[in-house]
C-alpha cells in the first residue's frame, strides 16, 4: 500500500523535486521577490511625491503668513487714515454749508461701511486674544481660516449648549428627588462652573472668529460661572438646606426653558439666514423681526415666569442673610 501511494505521488509530482535542474529551486525561492520590489518601488515614489507637496505646502503657508501680516498692517493704517478723517469731518461740519454737509454726512456712512468690511476682513486674519483668553489659554491663535472650520465650530457650540442642557436638567431632577446627598449636590455645582465656564471660552473664540455676540450675553455667562462657584462653596448647614431645593427646582425649569429658547430662537434664526440678513456665525440669541412676535407669544409666560423665580429667589436669599442663625458668607449679611 505505501509502495503504491510513494508511486502515485512521484507520478503527480514528476519525480524528486531534487532531480530538477538547479535554475528551477532558484526561480522558486526568489519568485516572491519581484512582488516585494514593485510595493517597495511604489511606497518610494508616493514617499518622494509627498516630500514634493510638503515642500510647495510649506511654501504656500510662508506666502499666506505674509499675505496675513501685509493685510493686518493695511487694514490698521486704513483705520488709523479712517479715524483721522472723521476728527477732520468733525471739524468741518461745524462751519461747512448745507451742500458740503451733505457730502460730509455721506462720507461718514461710507466710513462705517468700510468699518464692517474691515471687521468681516480681521476674521479670517489672526489677531490677538483677548484678557480673558490670554488669561485661559495663553498667547494662542484661534482665528480658523475656513468658512467650514467656523461654521462647524459654531455648530459644536450649540450642540454643546443643547446637551449640557438636557444633562443638568436630569442632573437637578436626580439631586432634587433621588439623591439628596451632598457628595451629588457638589457634583452638580460643579457642573454648573465647568459649564459656564466653558461656555465663556468658546463664546470669546467665536468673536476672535467674526461672530458678534452680545456683550450683555457673555456677561450674564460670567456672573453665572461666579454665582455657581458661591453654590459649590457653600458650606453644609440649616440655610444651604433651606434653599437647596428652591434652587434645585429652579434650575430644572431653567434648564427646560433654555430648551424651549433654543429650539425657537434656531428656528428664527435659521430663517434669517435664508433671507441672507444674518451672519452665519450669529448664535441661537442674535436678531428679532416684527414677524418673531408669532412664535415669540408661547414663550413669553414662560420667560417672565423664569424672571419672577429669579426675583423670588434673590429676597430668599435676603430673608436668609438675616437669619439670625446664618453664619455662612454666602448669605451672611455685612457688618457696619
Amino acid at each position: 500500500m505505501r509502495m503504491r501511494l510513494a508511486a502515485h505521488l512521484k507520478r503527480l509530482l514528476g519525480g524528486s523535486l531534487w532531480s530538477r535542474p538547479p535554475c528551477y529551486i532558484i526561480y522558486c525561492t526568489t519568485m516572491s521577490k519581484p512582488k516585494f520590489q514593485t510595493e517597495w518601488e511604489e511606497i518610494d515614489e508616493e514617499h518622494q511625491q509627498l516630500k514634493e507637496t510638503h515642500k510647495i505646502y510649506r511654501q504656500k503657508l510662508e506666502e499666506l503668513t505674509n499675505l496675513q501680516t501685509t493685510c493686518s498692517s493695511a487694514i490698521s493704517k486704513q483705520r488709523k487714515c479712517l479715524k483721522h478723517l472723521r476728527h477732520s469731518l468733525s471739524k468741518c461740519s461745524q462751519t461747512c454749508d448745507e451742500e458740503d454737509l451733505k457730502r460730509i454726512t455721506d462720507i461718514k456712512t461710507q466710513i462705517k461701511e468700510k468699518e464692517n468690511v474691515f471687521f468681516d476682513m480681521e476674521a479670517y486674519l489672526p489677531k490677538k486674544n483677548g484678557l480673558y483668553l490670554n488669561l485661559v489659554l495663553g498667547n494662542v491663535n484661534v482665528t480658523l481660516l475656513s468658512n467650514q472650520a467656523k461654521f462647524a465650530y459654531k455648530g459644536e457650540y450649540e450642540k454643546f449648549k443643547l446637551y449640557m442642557t438636557i444633562i443638568l436638567m436630569f442632573g437637578a431632577i436626580t439631586c432634587l428627588f433621588f439623591l439628596n446627598y451632598r457628595v451629588t449636590d457638589e457634583i452638580f455645582n460643579f457642573l454648573l462652573v465647568w459649564y459656564y465656564c466653558t461656555l465663556t471660552i468658546r463664546e470669546s473664540i467665536l468673536m476672535s472668529n467674526g461672530s458678534r455676540i452680545s456683550g450683555w450675553w457673555v456677561s450674564h455667562h460670567y456672573v453665572s460661572t461666579f454665582l455657581s462657584g458661591v453654590m459649590l462653596t457653600w458650606p453644609e448647614g440649616p440655610m444651604y438646606q433651606m434653599f437647596r431645593s428652591q434652587f434645585l427646582a429652579f434650575c430644572i425649569y431653567q434648564s427646560f426653558l433654555q430648551y424651549l429658547q433654543y429650539y425657537y430662537q434656531s428656528g428664527c434664526l435659521y430663517r434669517l439666514r435664508a433671507l441672507g440678513e444674518r451672519n452665519p456665525l450669529d448664535l441661537t440669541v442674535e436678531g428679532f423681526q416684527s414677524w418673531m412676535w408669532r412664535g415669540l407669544t408661547f414663550l413669553l409666560p414662560f420667560l417672565f415666569f423664569g424672571h419672577f423665580w429669579q426675583l423670588y429667589n434673590s429676597l430668599t436669599l435676603f430673608r436668609l442673610g438675616r437669619h439670625e442663625d446664618c453664619k455662612e458668607w454666602q448669605t451672611s449679611r455685612s457688618t457696619t
